[in-house]
């Protein structure tokens, strides 16, 4: 495992090229480990994510990949002209969206639709 980064401010991450956990998800829990453990604070920006890659020596689309998993989880917001930041939103919520993921992607494999997986909700709940 390589240890890199790129500034104080910037999440350690380590990446295992040999692990069988893709880069981009590799990437992913790294930052979302910076944001649980507090060394990623809400309000503060990341690196750009081509000086991410850089340094990780990986490829800049692997890193924005990661970094978009993380926006739409709600940990990370983009803006115009500010770039990349820490939302504040609670790691739970990540872990929810994670698993909410997983629960559509077993529901459609058995072939239920958006309705039907909605209406299952609604009973367990």
């Amino acid at each position: 495992a390589y240890n890199h980064s790129v500034s104080s401010t910037t999440p350690k991450v380590e990446i295992d090229p040999t692990s069988p956990v893709p880069l981009h998800e590799q990437v992913a829990a790294a930052i979302r480990r910076a944001i649980a453990d507090g060394e990623a604070k809400p309000g503060e920006r990341l690196p750009p994510a081509r000086d991410l890659a850089a340094v990780l020596g990986l490829n800049s689309n692997t890193v924005f990949r990661s970094l978009h998993t993380l926006r739409d989880e709600g940990l990370l917001e983009f803006s115009r002209g500010r770039g990349v930041t820490v939302t504040g939103a609670a790691p739970q919520r990540s872990a929810v969206v994670n698993q909410a993921r997983e629960l559509v992607k077993l529901a459609r494999r058995f072939g239920y639709g958006r309705e039907e997986l909605l209406q299952i909700i609604e009973q367990v709940t």
